[in-house]
C-alpha cells in the first residue's frame, strides 16, 4: 500500500516540531481525523450517553425561573452584587454558566465571570472571583420533571426566591413539596452546552473516564482505516491534538493520559515501519475568538515558527487565517517574512453564513467554481507560501438534495481545492452525520478520489 503522510495541528496552545518525510511532497489529498484525539460530541454523540446528568456538563448555560414568583433569577449588573428574582424576561444577566464538580455539584458563574455564593446572613450574592465552599451548590432535580429543581447551598439549606425579589439560602421546608407555590422550586431552561473532551472526561469522572476514552481511541481510528484511506487515493491525514498532550501521560485533570500513545499508533500505521511520515505542524489559533488581534496572533506565529526551526530547518509550518476577520490574505506578508516552508490555511464551508441560505445546488456549485477559485488563487501567489484548504465538507444548506447533486458539489470542490499548493483536507474521516464523513462518502459512491 501507499504510505500516508501525517501532518498534525495543535488545538489551542501546543506547538510541536515536526520534520518532513523523505521524498513525499505536497500537494496532499488528506482527511482530518477529527473527533479522535480531540473529542467533539456532535461527531459521536453516543460517547456521552452514559454520563449522569449529561445535559448539565461543564460550561452549560442555564436560566432559572422561580415558580412561585414567575420571575427569573438575575445577577444584578451582570455580577458584583446581589442575586435577585425580579426579571420577567431572561437575557445576559439571567444566564448562568455551570462549572461541574461532579454529577450533582456545581458552581454558577455569571455574566461578568463572578460566582454565586451564600455567606453570612444567608443572602445570595454574585461577587466571588474564585469559587469556594460558599459558592458550591448541589442541584436536586425532580424525578418527575428533571427541568424542575432545587439548589442546595453548602449550609444544607436551599435557595429560595422571596416576595420582593430577594434570594436567600435559608429554605429548610419540605423536600417533597414540588408545587409551583414553593419558593425553593425553580424551572430550568438550558440555552447552550458544550460537548468537548473536557466535558466528556469531567462528566464521567476519574474512575470511568479512562476506560471510556481509551476504548474510543482504540476503536474510532484503527490500522485498517489507514489502509482504506490509502487504497482510496488519500495521501495524508491531518490529526487534531489537544494542548494537554504535551503533559502526557499525566495531563491536568480531568483529561486522561494515553493520547500520545494513540498518536504514535497513527504514525506507525501511516508508515508501516518503513520511514518517517510527519509532514508539518499547524500553529492553531482560536479563529472565531474576537479577542484575538492580528498583532497578537502575528507574534504567536513568529514565536511558533522560531520554535519549530530550532528542531528542523525544513518542516512545514502552517498558519491559520482568522475566520472571523474575513481576509484570507492577512498573513501573507508575515509568511513572506518567515522565509520558507510556510503554508497559509483556509477553511471553506458553504455553511454557517446567511449567504448560503436558500441557494440552489447550481448556485452552490457555481460559487465553488467562481468565488472559491478566486479566493484560493489570492492566497496562492507563485512566489509565496503554499496554500492549504485545511477544512471542507460535502455537506451544505441545500434541503433534500439528490445524490447526483451531492456528487457534483463534491467534485467541484475536489477540482478547485486540488489547485491548493499544499493540498486539502476533508472534514472528517468519520462522523455520525453522513455527509461530513469522508469514509461514508466514499463507501456510498458520493466522492471518488482515484
Amino acid at each position: 500500500m501507499k504510505e500516508l503522510i501525517a501532518y498534525g495541528f495543535c488545538s489551542w496552545l501546543l506547538c510541536v516540531a515536526i520534520s518532513k518525510s523523505f521524498g513525499q511532497n505536497p500537494p496532499f489529498k488528506a482527511v482530518n481525523l477529527g473527533g479522535w484525539l480531540v473529542v467533539e460530541g456532535w461527531m459521536k454523540p453516543s460517547l456521552f450517553d452514559d454520563i449522569p446528568n449529561k445535559d448539565l456538563l461543564d460550561g452549560t448555560q442555564v436560566q432559572l425561573k422561580s415558580t412561585s414568583l414567575n420571575m427569573y433569577l438575575s445577577a444584578e449588573n451582570g455580577g458584583g452584587s446581589a442575586l435577585a428574582a425580579n426579571r420577567a424576561i431572561a437575557s445576559g444577566w439571567e444566564t448562568f454558566r455551570l462549572w461541574r464538580i461532579n454529577e450533582s455539584t456545581f458552581n454558577f458563574r455569571v455574566e461578568n465571570r463572578d460566582f454565586i455564593g451564600v455567606g453570612e446572613g444567608k443572602r445570595a450574592f454574585a461577587h466571588a472571583t474564585e469559587p469556594g465552599v460558599d459558592q458550591t451548590f448541589v442541584i436536586v432535580r425532580n424525578n418527575d420533571n428533571p427541568l424542575t429543581l432545587r439548589i442546595r447551598c453548602s449550609n444544607g439549606l436551599y435557595l429560595q426566591a422571596l416576595c420582593g425579589g430577594s434570594v436567600m439560602g435559608d429554605y429548610g421546608g419540605s423536600e417533597d413539596d414540588w408545587s409551583d407555590e414553593n419558593p425553593s422550586v425553580f424551572q430550568m431552561t438550558i440555552i447552550g452546552n458544550l460537548q468537548g473532551e473536557y466535558q466528556l472526561t469531567n462528566g464521567y469522572g476519574p474512575h470511568q473516564a479512562p476506560r471510556v476514552i481509551k476504548n474510543h481511541w482504540d476503536t474510532y481510528i484503527v490500522a485498517d482505516d489507514f489502509r482504506f484511506m490509502s487504497e482510496n487515493g488519500l495521501t495524508a491525514v491531518r490529526i487534531p491534538v489537544g494542548w494537554w498532550i504535551m503533559f502526557d501521560p499525566n495531563p491536568p485533570k480531568p483529561f486522561v493520559g494515553g493520547s500520545l500513545q494513540a498518536l504514535d499508533n497513527a504514525f506507525t500505521w501511516a508508515e508501516y515501519g518503513n520511514r518517517p511520515s510527519l509532514g508539518g505542524i499547524q500553529l492553531m489559533n482560536e479563529p472565531f475568538a474576537p479577542a484575538v488581534t492580528f498583532d497578537d496572533l502575528s507574534n504567536y506565529y513568529r514565536a511558533g515558527y522560531d520554535a519549530v526551526r530550532k528542531y528542523s530547518s525544513s518542516a512545514y509550518v502552517i498558519l491559520s487565517s482568522r475566520l472571523a476577520a474575513g481576509d484570507d490574505r492577512e498573513f501573507l506578508p508575515l509568511a513572506y517574512a518567515l522565509s520558507h516552508s510556510v503554508v497559509i490555511d483556509v477553511h471553506y464551508y458553504n455553511m454557517f453564513s446567511g449567504y448560503f441560505s436558500g441557494l440552489s445546488p447550481k448556485d452552490n456549485i457555481d460559487f465553488i467554481y467562481n468565488e472559491r477559485a478566486k479566493a484560493l488563487q489570492a492566497v496562492t501567489p507563485a512566489d509565496g507560501p503554499l496554500s492549504l484548504v485545511g477544512e471542507w465538507t460535502g455537506e451544505w444548506e441545500v434541503k433534500n438534495a439528490t445524490k447526483e447533486e451531492y456528487q457534483r458539489f463534491a467534485q467541484a470542490q475536489i477540482e478547485v481545492y486540488g489547485k491548493a499548493t499544499f493540498g486539502w483536507a476533508y472534514w472528517s474521516y468519520k462522523c455520525d452525520k453522513d455527509h461530513w464523513s469522508l469514509k461514508w462518502m466514499i463507501d456510498n459512491n458520493v466522492i471518488k478520489l482515484q
